[in-house]
């Protein structure tokens, strides 16, 4: 086959897949979205019963949401760490909150997470689905041994 044949074939290949993608753009189907983003939470240390704790640099905060419009499906948020800090990083009295703000950016619910005491590498925290009453955004925010480390949002709209 001579190259300005192949290149034709190519060409022929390329037109009729997009027609058929043509074809299926103007269909109508639920709309679906999903959004997953980190955040670096930076070092920074703090003290747990009289010992210093240190977290390097190298740990996210991840936020992943899953849903149609206003309706959650899922969302979940944790650390994730790597390199040296995927090793060496330890979570004391942690939590994670989902708080929920309008296109106005006023905050409307805030689902606290609770307190976890134990000392863990991977914290995690997953919601309940739910529909939201107003367009906006909903983020994640990590608190470590009470003070808020990282936030990471994701906006909500039609």
């Amino acid at each position: 086959m001579r190259p300005r044949q192949s290149v034709r074939g190519l060409a022929a290949a390329v037109g009729a897949l997009s027609l058929a993608f043509a074809g299926t753009v103007g269909t109508a189907a639920p709309a679906h979205a999903s959004a997953t983003g980190s955040t670096a939470l930076g070092t920074f240390t703090y003290e747990v019963r009289g010992t210093t704790v240190k977290v390097p640099v190298g740990c996210f905060l991840t936020h992943s949401i899953k849903g149609s419009g206003k309706k959650i499906e899922s969302q979940m948020a944790g650390v994730d760490c790597i390199g040296v800090a995927a090793t060496f990083s330890r979570f004391c009295n942690w939590r994670i909150d989902f708080a929920y703000a309008d296109t106005d950016n006023r905050t409307y619910r805030v689902s606290r997470g609770a307190t976890r005491p134990k000392c863990e590498g991977a914290p995690l925290r997953r919601a309940a689905p739910q529909t939201l009453p107003h367009y906006g955004k909903a983020c994640a925010r990590l608190f470590v041994n009470g003070k808020s480390r990282a936030t990471q949002c994701h906006y909500i709209t039609r």
